[in-house]
């Protein structure tokens, strides 16, 4: 695409200050307080029912707070009419006109409100997402693809301080889902607002996103750039909620200056103090399934290396890139294996007897455990 830079200085920085929202019989957000420079793309993610939908609703205008303050570009807008926001929404069911063109869905907006060139100017935006071509057809003469481009354009095109996104992609099928993720984007590099994108899909608000928000009964639990999350969830419900995570409970058997260790099995499990959210007491040390070695023989000890096993291998899965491998642990439970196919069929076959091993430095430590949420969740 060939840079635009007609929005480029119109993003905005929004703030949630204290804000709750509660409705008869259940509170949807509980005290949210939160900053998204502009310029950024920021995903809430969370599963339905978390609260993300009504974060979302609340900066549109479309629900007001029970308390707090909602702030874009430093003003307050808390009690402003949702048309009298610098903010755009596009929603999954993109909501075009069948009746009219795409140029004259996307220069719909700037003629009610009686801009200058709004034929120029939805030309422009067309062309950021490169569907000028297609200017004269119907939004049903069009891919769902590009239908959503369309949406894109005529939010794009008003200038906004703020675009929403509401589970854009949702209604597209994986292969065109990950291509508009990346062009999506790459636009809001181009165009220079804030992005604030509401998701439950994982990977989609890991690919997108600088900084992700992961949400979980009205709270956010954990937010950072994805890397981090994924790498060092502090949390048992982020750790899943974010790919598989193995993990492991118990009391802390040992302590030094720079580690901590718990029992599982009869073997040592250590996880590092400045991966660990807390040092005392019961720990949940955790891994990434990707991350272990799966081996046939038992290995060595060695300093640095965990080691849980032997364990018998109960199922198999091949999916191209990766072979997931589930292994059943005598008083420990099913670990989940992830192995990068290098060579031809899986390594080992149901019914094998194997040992996993992973580099303590991949290990992290949670602030709760498995127990606690199920008991918090009332499963």
């Amino acid at each position: 695409m060939t840079p635009q830079n007609t929005f480029a200085d119109s993003g905005a920085d929004l703030e949630l200050a204290g804000i709750s929202k509660r409705f008869p019989g259940f509170t949807a957000i509980e005290h949210l307080d939160l900053t998204i420079p502009a310029g950024s793309f920021f995903a809430l993610l969370g599963p339905s029912g978390c609260g993300k939908t009504t974060t979302l609703r609340l900066v549109a205008g479309l629900e007001e707070p029970t308390t707090g303050q909602i702030l874009i570009g430093g003003r307050d807008l808390t009690n402003t009419k949702p048309f009298q926001r610098p903010v755009n929404t596009v929603f999954q069911s993109y909501a075009l006109f069948p009746h009219m063109t795409v140029l004259d869905n996307v220069a719909f907006g700037l003629r009610r409100r009686k801009m200058a060139d709004p034929v120029g100017k939805a030309h422009e935006a067309l062309r950021l997402v490169e569907l000028d071509h297609l200017a004269g057809r119907k939004p049903l003469q069009l891919s769902g693809g590009q239908q959503q481009r369309v949406a894109l354009a005529r939010a794009v095109v008003n200038r906004p301080a703020l675009l929403l996104l509401d589970e854009p992609l949702g209604a597209l099928d994986l292969k065109l889902r990950r291509q508009m993720q990346l062009e999506l984007k790459t636009i809001q590099n181009e165009v220079g607002l804030t992005f604030v994108h509401v998701t439950h899909d994982q990977e989609e608000a890991m690919t997108m996103a600088d900084t992700v928000a992961v949400m979980n009964r009205g709270r956010i639990e954990q937010m950072g750039a994805p890397e981090d999350l994924y790498e060092l969830p502090k949390t048992t419900f982020v750790a899943n909620f974010l790919g598989q995570s193995n993990l492991f409970t118990g009391e802390i058997t040992a302590s030094t200056p720079t580690s901590i260790s718990i029992g599982v099995s009869g073997r040592a499990i250590v996880v590092p103090k400045d991966r660990a959210e807390i040092h005392t007491g019961v720990v949940t040390i955790g891994v990434r399934p990707e991350k272990l070695n799966l081996l046939t023989e038992e290995p060595e000890a060695r300093t640095g290396v965990n080691v849980i096993g032997p364990g018998r291998v109960i199922d198999v899965s091949f999916s191209g890139v990766s072979t997931q491998y589930v292994v059943a642990v005598p008083a420990v439970g099913d670990i989940i294996v992830f192995a990068q196919n290098m060579d031809f069929g899986p390594v080992v076959t149901v019914g094998a007897e194997v040992w996993m091993s992973w580099s303590v430095d991949h290990g992290f430590g949670l602030a709760d455990s498995p127990e606690l949420v199920t008991a918090e969740a009332g499963v």
